[in-house]
């Protein structure tokens, strides 16, 4: 299951299509049949969040949270974890990088993923920046 929430009121957001877009990058990801889900947030609540779980000052682009379903929760079927995105930064980073807003957010989200796969570009010697290289020209971002 797949579900794109829009928790920001700042840039209207079309989640269908950052639903259809999140279902083709989870067929290239491990994500072995796994859903997600995706939340666009405004920079205020991401500096909270960035705070209150990596006790972190400032914003950040994308957070990402693994999921640590029950039996029970499983039934629905299993979920990697939640995609945090600041839509603020998102554009702000589109603008500084020249990139459409759109593939900005489409990179923020395959970077999700990949945390949520288990990849940790901090800690991995490049491994995961290589394969997000290589997805990204596969998902054409």
């Amino acid at each position: 299951m797949i579900e794109v929430v829009n928790r920001q009121r700042k840039l209207p957001l079309d989640c269908e299509r950052w639903e259809a877009f999140t279902a083709k990058a989870l067929k290239v990801v491990p994500a072995n049949g796994a859903g997600v889900t995706v939340a666009f947030v405004s920079d205020r609540v991401m500096q909270e969040l960035n705070r209150r779980w990596r006790r972190q000052r400032g914003t950040t682009d994308v957070l990402s949270f693994p999921a640590e379903q029950t039996e029970f929760e499983k039934s629905d079927g299993p979920s990697l974890g939640d995609i945090v995105i600041s839509v603020d930064r998102a554009a702000a980073q589109a603008r500084e990088h020249d990139l459409r807003f759109d593939a900005e957010v489409k990179q923020l989200i395959l970077h999700g993923l990949l945390h949520l796969c288990g990849y940790d570009h901090e800690t991995d010697s490049g491994e995961m920046n290589r394969l997000e290289l290589r997805l990204r020209r596969r998902l054409g971002i």
